[in-house]
């Protein structure tokens, strides 16, 4: 299974650097959108789930270069909380928490987040990100632990 190959787990010690950023944010595009840039030596591997009208959502994966940042969800956030799970390709170890929501190894979106294994999907632990209902936001993945406060 994928989560037996990535330990060690990078969580909080060496976890994610979230940085929240308003529409005034000079390095964010002029339009709303969720964006993540991997501050890494690594490529990254990402995955997010959320919960809109509908209910719950996984999606993945988005394949992030060293040192690059990609749009995860384009236009305005639907929610406040969005969770993300990262896997590094090359380092090995992966960006999680205690939300569990289901993945697999290939592309995916999948509707709900319960009965994971009996579904035939994996079942994966996500950090939680508060994006303070912001309609626009970026999160930062880096090798050390911390939050930045939004600008």
């Amino acid at each position: 299974a994928l989560m037996d190959r990535l330990l060690p787990l990078r969580m909080a010690a060496a976890a994610a650097l979230l940085a929240g950023c308003g529409l005034a944010c000079a390095a964010a595009p002029a339009r709303a959108d969720l964006r993540l840039c991997n501050t890494t030596q690594s490529r990254v591997g990402v995955s997010i789930g959320y919960k809109d009208g509908e209910g719950w959502t996984t999606e993945g994966w988005w394949n992030v270069s060293p040192r690059s940042c990609e749009t995860i969800l384009r236009g305005p956030l639907v929610a406040r909380f969005y969770y993300l799970y990262a896997v590094d390709y090359d380092q090995g170890g992966e960006w999680g928490g205690r939300a569990f929501m289901c993945t697999r190894d290939k592309e995916f979106t999948i509707k709900g987040t319960e009965n994971c294994l009996a579904r035939g999907f994996d079942r994966t632990g996500y950090f939680e990100v508060d994006t303070g209902e912001q309609k626009s936001w970026t999160i930062q993945l880096t090798d050390t632990a911390g939050v930045m406060p939004a600008t």
